[in-house]
């Protein structure tokens, strides 16, 4: 027990440098959900030179770096273990210790309250028929819009994001709006195994039934019991004609809205999975945690890659120079 003890007083007292790069717009390179987690065990020390760099797709920057290098994905691409020494994605992967499923949705502050679903019926059936909120369709398959159109020659599916908006403009609040429909369309902007992101989530606060279509093994995250799976459907058609069978039901509305939305809570403790995939990260000598090597067709294909990673910067600061450069211009 006390050898148990001092193990735990031994991580809790050791620190760790890190950095953050090439994460998306408005991520806290100083306070965010990795640092908390860490912090539990660890005492975190941001650092421009770090043993531990935490990264993700929005960037090449980490190209620049020689320490152990960890990706965390948010979006629907597969981690490349030829550049980071470990992932943390959406992807069923199995690849030693070098990889943690965690997807995204776990770490949002409502996803721990699913487990208490609590119904008010007659609230829940007074309400409007079906909601969507998309603010970027650019890079979304299409068949996202399809279904919107489709489903809304049934009846008006209210849009209150930026795209497809019919309500008079996008709406300030997202769970507030949602929470004022029956059904709200929970797509995803790609079909991919694994990629399960809020977009279910999100109606499930509010108890608003999804209708999903993204990860065909969604099943995986939720109970598809209490919500519309796409994927079970051969046709759109044939999803819209069961969606009118709900709304014109009543009790069998209700028998879905009553399923609990969690069958397996694996993630509920996602920071004890985080810490325990780090762990064992740090735990190991240096040594023995770094996986790439800067030999043979590895090193070649790495240094690739920074070297296209740099042309994108510099074209991106061109581009940046060109237009500042024009404004002046102007004056």
């Amino acid at each position: 027990m006390c050898d148990c003890l001092s193990i735990i007083l031994l991580v809790k007292m050791k620190k760790i440098y890190l950095k953050f790069v090439d994460f998306w717009d408005g991520f806290d390179t100083i306070s965010n959900f990795i640092v908390d987690a860490l912090s539990i065990q660890y005492e975190v020390v941001l650092s421009n030179e770090p043993d531990y760099l935490f990264y993700s797709c929005f960037g090449t920057s980490h190209l620049e770096y020689d320490c152990i290098k960890i990706m965390f994905i948010g979006e629907n691409i597969v981690p490349d273990f030829n550049v980071c020494d470990y992932a943390i994605g959406f992807n069923y992967i199995d690849f030693g210790d070098r990889y943690l499923r965690l997807p995204l949705y776990a770490i949002y502050d409502g996803f721990s309250n699913l487990q208490n679903k609590k119904i008010d019926v007659n609230k829940a059936l007074d309400r409007k028929f079906c909601s969507i909120v998309v603010s970027n369709n650019k890079w979304a398959d299409p068949i996202r819009e399809t279904f919107f159109k489709l489903l809304s020659s049934y009846k008006k599916v209210d849009s209150g994001g930026r795209a497809w908006n019919n309500i008079g403009g996008p709406v300030d609040n997202k769970l507030d709006f949602i929470s004022q429909y029956k059904f709200n369309i929970a797509f995803e902007n790609s079909r991919v195994l694994g990629y399960t992101t809020e977009k279910i989530m999100e109606p499930m606060q509010v108890n608003s039934i999804p209708v999903y279509w993204g990860n065909p093994l969604v099943g995986k995250d939720f109970n598809v019991d209490s919500f519309v799976n796409a994927h079970d459907f051969d046709s759109l058609e044939r999803l819209v004609e069961y969606i009118i069978e709900l709304d014109s039901s009543k009790d069998k509305y209700l028998e879905m809205l009553e399923k609990p939305w969690l069958l397996d809570k694996t993630y509920l403790d996602w920071k004890q999975l985080l810490l325990n995939f780090i762990n064992n990260i740090m735990m190991k000598s240096y040594k023995d945690a770094k996986y790439l090597v800067n030999y043979g067709h590895a090193g070649k294909y790495r240094n690739e890659q920074r070297f296209w990673g740099r042309c994108e910067r510099k074209f991106k600061l061109q581009r940046i120079i060109e237009y500042y450069s024009q404004l002046f211009d102007r004056k």
